[in-house]
């Protein structure tokens, strides 16, 4: 017996907690952006977190996109 059920990719999932932890780095790197400390950390002025953040966020769209459920991924 064959039955025609469709798995979900483990990919898909990776790239949902990808987007998740890239909207959270960028938020909170956007905030200390704003909102500097008063002992900033050398080259703080490169704001690489916000830069970190939206790499992984588009890394997490494009994993989300390329395997999303109910697409032909072969």
């Amino acid at each position: 017996m064959h039955s025609d059920t469709r798995l979900i990719s483990i990919w898909f999932f990776i790239g949902i907690l990808l987007v998740c932890y890239g909207v959270l780095i960028f938020a909170a790197s956007w905030y200390y952006a704003a909102n500097p400390p008063a002992n900033p950390v050398v080259l703080a002025d490169l704001h690489i977190g916000i830069w970190w953040g939206l790499m992984i966020l588009v890394i997490g769209i494009f994993y989300t996109w390329k395997f999303r459920p109910g697409k032909h991924n072969g």
